[in-house]
């Protein structure tokens, strides 16, 4: 473990196989597991569980008490998954007394100055590009992709393989596999592009595809088009993946923007 000019909290946790550059500060009750590099002026504070061989660029402040006026100094967590990088000047906070942890998965990219806050649950394999930010108690399903300075309000869910386009303001949840642009925030066509990256079959987005055409592209309301989906659409794991996630929205989903030219 390289530790020369580091602060190193003797309470800290740290497989010998970490290299922890000059001026980094570790605090107590911190855990960080093997073949990870912690860069120069990286901050890790009390709560800190970082996984194995990641990457975490100077300036980067992991684990800061929530920005929550409500937090109390319980004793809660920041949780990343191995193999993830977080660039410079990420701020990720820990957890308050609602979930007790903020959680950012594997193999996940978080460039430079994103901010995830308290409470918020991230999945696998996500890509937030710079100067995104999500706000408390936000749930981000796997292979999500947040193009530049997307910032996303309090309490909303998204779908995993969606994506969301640079600037977009997302105060509704964002169903799975879609892709979402302008302002107000809206469906603009599935993510055929990200879906083919990750080997799924023609057929499969275009039975996809054609959920969301019921869904965005008719004259239904959500519970009509649902309906319609349920009864009327073969049962796949993708439809009912897109189906509980319009059932358990609180918030609501993002409407569509309907137009013939729109390209999925």
């Amino acid at each position: 473990m390289s530790q020369q000019l580091a602060f190193i909290h003797p309470q800290a946790d740290i497989d010998r196989n970490v290299v922890i550059e000059p001026y980094s500060y570790i605090d107590k009750n911190v855990v960080i597991k093997k073949g990870t590099w912690i860069g120069p002026n990286v901050t890790i504070m009390e709560g800190a569980v970082i996984g194995e061989n990641c990457k975490i660029f100077p300036g980067a402040v992991i684990s800061g008490i929530p920005q929550d006026l409500k937090f109390n100094g319980e004793k809660t967590t920041t949780e990343i998954g191995d193999n993830t990088t977080i660039r410079e000047c990420v701020t990720i906070n820990r957890g308050t007394s609602d979930k007790m942890k903020t959680v950012v998965g594997k193999n996940c990219l978080i460039m430079a100055y994103c901010h995830i806050a308290h409470d918020c649950i991230v999945g696998n394999n996500c890509i937030f590009s710079n100067n995104s930010t999500l706000a408390g108690h936000i749930t981000v399903g796997d292979f999500v992709v947040l193009a530049g300075m997307v910032a996303i309000q309090q309490f909303c869910n998204i779908g995993s393989h969606a994506y969301i386009a640079g600037g977009g303001l997302v105060r509704k949840d964002v169903p799975p596999f879609i892709k979402a642009g302008r302002e107000p925030l809206s469906y603009i066509g599935i993510n055929s592009v990200g879906l083919r990256r990750r080997n799924y079959s023609s057929e499969k987005i275009a039975e996809i595809q054609k959920i969301y055409r019921i869904l965005y592209q008719t004259n239904y309301n959500v519970s009509q088009a649902t309906s319609i989906i349920d009864t009327e659409e073969k049962a796949t794991d993708e439809r009912d993946n897109i189906l509980l996630f319009i059932k358990e929205s609180k918030r609501g989903i993002i409407k569509g923007y309907f137009n013939k030219s729109t390209n999925d």
